[in-house]
C-alpha cells in the first residue's frame, strides 16, 4: 500500500546514506522508479522518457567515478544530456528533468535522504546545487533531509548558499507538557491510567525525547499488574530499558569506536552531559588541546559528537554519558 504522500499524488524517493554508499547510487534507481510512473500518465510521458534517457546519460557517465551505482537502463541516453561525468552539473540536468516531468504531471517529487550527514562533501554539494538549480528553473523537485546537529555546518561547508537555500528546524526534547500528554494519551486510550508520579519519574528518565519516551512508555505499561500504572512500575522499566539499550542502541556505537576515541568520550562523560570545552575535555585527560584535535574530528565524522559553539563539544545521542559510566566503570580510562 502507498503511502499517505503517494497515495495525494507526490512522487516520493526515500533512502538513507549510509557510509559505505555514494549518493548517486542511491538515488538512481529510486529515480528510476518515479520516472517510470511519471511515464505512464499521458500529459507526462514524452518529458518522463526524457528523464529516464537523462537517468541513462548520468549513470554511464558516472559509472567510472562510482562504481557502485547499479540501475535498469529503459531507455539509451541521449548525448549531451547528464552525461558529461560530473556529478555537479550532471545531478542539475537529471533532476531538473525528472522535476519537468512532475511539473507536467501537475504533481510533484520530493526526496527523502535520512542520515544526511554521511554523504560525502562533494556529493552533498552536488545535491545542493542540484536544488539550486530546480528552485531557478520552478521545477517542483523538493528536498527533506535529516541528520545529526552537525548537519547544517556541513551543509553550510559545502555550498556557502545552503542555509538561504534550507530551513533547518531543529527536532530535540519535547517540553514537558507534549512529553506528559505522548505517555497519558495512549494509556487512557485503553481504558487505563497513571499516577502523576510515574509520569515525571518517567520524563526524568528520559529527559523527554520522543524515542526514550516510547521505550520507557512500552515497558511501564508491561511491567504494571494493574492500572494505574505506579512508580514502582517504572522503575522495573527503567531497569529493562537501560538494559535493552546497552546492548543495541548504545552498544552498536560504542564497538564503531578505536580506543583512543571511548576514553575521549568517557572524560566526556565524567563532566556530565555537556557540552563542554575541548580544554576541560583535554584537562581530564591530561593532553593538549591540539593533540586530542583528530580523535575529535574523528567522533565528528562518526557521528558521534558535535560542536555547538566553537570550542565546545556535545554528545549527539542522549544519556550516552551515562551509558559510557556504566561500560566503562571505575579509574582504569584514566591516562
Amino acid at each position: 500500500m502507498r503511502d499517505d504522500a503517494e497515495a495525494s499524488g507526490v512522487h516520493t524517493i526515500r533512502i538513507e546514506a549510509p557510509e559505505e554508499r555514494s549518493l548517486p547510487a542511491l538515488l538512481a534507481p529510486q529515480l528510476r522508479v518515479a520516472l517510470l510512473r511519471l511515464s505512464k500518465l499521458a500529459q507526462a510521458k514524452d518529458l518522463a522518457v526524457r528523464g529516464l534517457r537523462a537517468l541513462a546519460g548520468f549513470a554511464k557517465g558516472l559509472k567510472i567515478t562510482y562504481a557502485d551505482i547499479e540501475v535498469g537502463l529503459d531507455y539509451e541516453g541521449e548525448a549531451g544530456l547528464a552525461d558529461n561525468g560530473d556529478l555537479e552539473h550532471d545531478l542539475q540536468e537529471l533532476l531538473e528533468s525528472a522535476g519537468a516531468a512532475a511539473r507536467a504531471a501537475g504533481t510533484a517529487l520530493v526526496i527523502f535522504v535520512d542520515e544526511l550527514q554521511y554523504v560525502a562533501e562533494p556529493q552533498l554539494a552536488a545535491l545542493i546545487t542540484a536544488m539550486h538549480r530546480c528552485a531557478q528553473r520552478r521545477v517542483p523537485v523538493l528536498l527533506v533531509g535529516a541528520g545529526l546537529p552537525q548537519l547544517r555546518g556541513r551543509m553550510g561547508d559545502a555550498k556557502s548558499y545552503a542555509e538561504r537555500l534550507f530551513e533547518f528546524p531543529e527536532i530535540g526534547p519535547l517540553s514537558a507538557d507534549a512529553a506528559t500528554l505522548a505517555i497519558t494519551k495512549p494509556i487512557e486510550a485503553e481504558g487505563a491510567a497513571i499516577t502523576a508520579d510515574a509520569v515525571e519519574r518517567i520524563l526524568a528518565d528520559t529527559r523527554c525525547y520522543p524515542y526514550f519516551l516510547q521505550e520507557w512508555g512500552q515497558r511501564s505499561w508491561e511491567a504494571a499488574d494493574a492500572s494505574p500504572i505506579e512508580e514502582s512500575d517504572v522503575d522495573l522499566a527503567t531497569t529493562t530499558a537501560v538494559a535493552a539499550l546497552d546492548e543495541s542502541f548504545f552498544r552498536v556505537r560504542f564497538d564503531r569506536l578505536t580506543p583512543q576515541e571511548k576514553r575521549y568520550l568517557r572524560a566526556m562523560s565524567e563532566l556530565g552531559p555537556g557540552p563542554h570545552r575541548s580544554g576541560a575535555i583535554a584537562e581530564c585527560l591530561k593532553r593538549e588541546v591540539s593533540a586530542l584535535g583528530p580523535v575529535r574530528s574523528a567522533l565528528i565524522a562518526k557521528g558521534m559528537v558535535w560542536s555547538p559553539s566553537h570550542g565546545d563539544t556535545a554528545f549527539t545521542v542522549p544519556l550516552f554519558d551515562e551509558f559510557m559510566r556504566r561500560i566503562m566503570p571505575g579509574e582504569d580510562w584514566r591516562p
